[in-house]
């Protein structure tokens, strides 16, 4: 063991591996930091492309059927006809 720790190419082999694994732009430690950020971004496309979809399908339900239309006017925006009166119910507690 103190002869191999002696020779000069094992002691480069060990200095360049150390380097490559830890202090090169390029080492092991950045590139795995770079394929988890690359692994989140892919996964927050397909959300967003996924979302997108819905909207889409969305969108073209809206445009298609006016009752939908009035449907989403009354329950998310609160709009009545003129002949109603709206009563907003609060259930959180």
């Amino acid at each position: 063991m103190l002869k191999l720790l002696k020779n000069k190419y094992f002691i480069t082999l060990i200095v360049f591996v150390a380097w490559m694994i830890f202090f090169d732009q390029n080492s092991f430690v950045f590139q795995a930091k770079i394929s988890k950020e690359l692994n989140q971004l892919k996964a927050r496309k397909k959300f967003y492309i996924n979302q997108n979809n819905v909207l889409l399908k969305q969108k073209n339900d809206l445009e298609k059927n006016l009752l939908n239309l009035e449907k989403l006017a009354r329950e998310k925006y609160l709009m009545k006809r003129d002949d109603e009166d709206v009563f907003i119910v609060n259930t959180e507690d």
